[in-house]
């Protein structure tokens, strides 16, 4: 009979990126068993969403997957406006497609530079939370916040973009290249890097598929599926880019993928800012939008309008309705319920983070405890995407 250690790792441990507690079973330094146990950030967004109208619920999604609160917001917006019935003007459509994929480039960068500092590499997170304030300072620029913004909006934006949001934009993007190329002198070819990462925390797709991962997991694994392909949303489909894969479905090709995907931000946001049309950023639909504030001054329909709106939001037709988006992470799903009211009977989130997780036994398998730390980090998980 063999004697095992069961050994508890988390949830205050710094290498469990977030609250996360790990129940490793133990032969010596070699893994037989591992429990992910989770909750330690629960926040019931899913059940405050059902007690609130659907304008007030935009503040919960970005403190979901906090790290990419842009793209939250476009999902839960999208979901809302697929109930109503209704499409955003194309200059909102174009901005917040620009504003999504920054947020994954910031989200990337965070990957980056904590799994880095996990192998300690401790330069390459000053050098990645530099470009990522850079990116932040844009988001203030917008939305008047660096994080949590509550911008977008049912039908369109709150407001249009800023002067001089294009140039700045632009001159992020012009110096990012040579930055990820710096990024990748430093770790690519680094011989401690390859040998920490590759061969590590191997997901195969049969299993990555099995335990409905999404994102860079997914296709780290060597499956092309991606939200922006297979179901186009949000203008996606005017853009060309591609979907980085790897073959081998490790750690370091978990790495690949996302550097690759930064690099096609960069070339979808390029495209988007050539093609910025002008126009409308809100709907012109007064069930689902407040007038314009000249109005407001001359016509008591308007005032009468917005009154209704703002003390009782809209309200969309009974049904339900299910819409995704690519989150840094994964698919990003909310289905909502209505029966008509002004509050929905019931929210659900789809995380990628909870699913992405639950691989995470089958990955670290016959692997060494040192591995948990490369595996965690390959995954890059949100613990509030996990708990809800």
């Amino acid at each position: 009979m063999k004697e095992t250690l069961v050994l508890n790792m988390g949830p205050q441990h710094p290498a469990t990126h977030g609250v996360l507690r790990l129940v490793l079973e133990l032969e010596g330094e070699v893994i037989l068993n591992l429990e992910p146990v989770i909750g330690y950030l629960h926040t019931g967004f899913e059940k405050e969403m059902e007690t609130r109208t659907y304008h007030q619920n935009i503040v919960f999604p970005p403190r979901i997957e906090y790290l990419a609160t842009f793209i939250e917001e476009q999902a839960y917006v999208l979901a809302v406006e697929k109930l109503l019935g209704i499409t955003a003007p194309k200059r909102a459509e174009v901005i917040r497609l620009i504003l999504a994929e920054l947020s994954r480039i910031a989200s990337h960068l965070v990957y980056l530079g904590t799994a880095a500092i996990d192998l300690n590499v401790t330069s390459l997170l000053m050098y990645c939370f530099r470009d990522r304030e850079e990116i932040l300072d844009i988001f203030e620029m917008v939305s008047g916040q660096r994080m949590m913004h509550g911008y977008f909006r049912i039908g369109g934006l709150q407001w249009d973009l800023p002067q001089g949001f294009a140039e700045r934009v632009q001159r992020f993007l012009d110096d990012f290249p040579r930055r990820l190329d710096e990024y990748e002198t430093l770790l690519t070819d680094n011989l401690i890097w390859r040998k920490r990462t590759e061969g590590v925390a191997v997901l195969s797709a049969e299993d990555a598929i099995r335990y409905g991962c999404t994102g860079p997991v997914l296709r780290g694994s060597g499956v092309s599926y991606d939200v922006r392909k297979a179901f186009p949303y949000g203008g996606y489909a005017d853009y060309e880019f591609d979907v980085p894969v790897g073959s081998n479905g490790d750690a370091f090709d978990r790495y690949r993928v996302r550097m690759d995907e930064m690099r096609q931000s960069r070339r979808i946001i390029l495209q988007a800012l050539r093609g910025l049309p002008e126009g409308p950023i809100l709907v012109d639909d007064r069930k689902v939008a407040l007038p314009p504030r000249r109005e407001l001054v001359r016509s008591m329909e308007a005032v009468i309008h917005q009154f209704k709106l703002v003390s009782e939001g809209i309200h969309p037709p009974a049904g339900e309705v299910y819409a995704s988006v690519e989150s840094p992470r994964g698919e990003k799903g909310y289905y909502i319920v209505s029966d008509g009211s002004n509050r929905p009977v019931r929210v659900r989130v789809r995380s990628a983070s909870f699913n992405n997780l639950q691989a995470l036994p089958v990955m670290l398998r016959r692997g060494t405890v040192a591995d948990v730390v490369v595996a965690i980090a390959s995954i890059d998980i949100v613990l509030g995407d996990v708990d809800r």
